[in-house]
């Protein structure tokens, strides 16, 4: 009897423990559960909202990333739990690749290839690549000590980098994809100022993008040091202008001589 009732007693504990082990499993990743259960249904998405949050990332970025600091609030999550700017964003990026397809590829078959790799390299692997760069720096090297032992360690979601990241790539989508696709007859053009145009196209989108790399890790409050985010800016102009000066010094000391000829020779003449 002794023993029917340690057992007895035995189970209720073991199954507490079991439910206390699957409740703090469940708890681990409800944000990322929740997320992709809600990337397949359009109903729950805020598409408005979402849009934008796109048109003010181009004109007013501090004014999302102040809306970010309110859902903190309400949420309790820096992370966005609705998927639309991502779908929004990829559904985007996808529809101006078959855009430059149509115009310039010849083949169904390498169009799809260059749909596919251009969506997963350009956005999904390297956005994860830098999200998760950026996750392990600021966790790692950019977090204040807190003062006490009293005060809850807070730490940057992997989800809200991903989320930063996604906010910095639109831009610079929309100079890199959308604008460039329009000036694309001027700038598939032989000649210094297609070139000049297109660097500074590139320079004007990896500098912005940067930029709200930095703003978005600068307003967590628990994060030093986010000016960080702002040197690669240095190197991208730094670059820029290397490929940018050859070009500029065989015009002027090449072209410009040759034109100064001719025309002093028809005036002579």
């Amino acid at each position: 009897k002794e023993q029917r009732k340690a057992k007895t007693k035995m189970l209720p504990t073991t199954s507490r423990s079991r439910s206390s082990s699957s409740s703090s499993s469940s708890r681990a990743n409800p944000m990322f559960l929740q997320y992709f259960r809600r990337i397949v249904k359009w109903q729950q998405m805020d598409i408005e909202y979402t849009f934008w949050q796109m048109l003010n990332l181009c004109t007013s970025p501090k004014v999302v990333y102040q809306h970010t600091k309110y859902h903190k609030q309400t949420k309790n999550q820096w992370a966005r739990d609705d998927p639309a700017f991502i779908v929004i964003c990829s559904l985007l990026l996808i529809l101006s690749t078959l855009a430059y397809c149509a115009t310039y590829d010849h083949s169904g078959s390498h169009a799809v290839v260059v749909v596919i790799s251009v969506f997963l390299t350009h956005f999904l692997i390297t956005g994860g690549l830098i999200a998760t760069c950026c996750w392990f720096l600021t966790n790692s090297y950019l977090r204040e000590e807190a003062p006490n032992s009293h005060v809850v360690e807070q730490r940057v979601e992997w989800l809200y980098t991903f989320d930063v990241h996604c906010n910095s790539f639109f831009p610079m989508f929309v100079l890199l994809y959308v604008v460039h696709y329009f000036l694309s007859p001027l700038l598939i053009t032989h000649g210094f100022i297609p070139l000049l145009l297109s660097n500074l196209l590139f320079m004007v989108g990896a500098s912005y993008y940067h930029y709200l790399n930095f703003l978005g890790y600068d307003v967590l409050p628990f994060l030093e040091r986010t000016t960080f985010f702002l040197y690669p800016i240095g190197i991208v102009i730094v670059l820029d202008l290397k490929w940018i000066q050859p070009v500029q010094l065989f015009h002027e000391h090449v072209l410009q001589p040759k034109v100064m000829r001719k025309q002093a020779t028809s005036v002579e003449s």
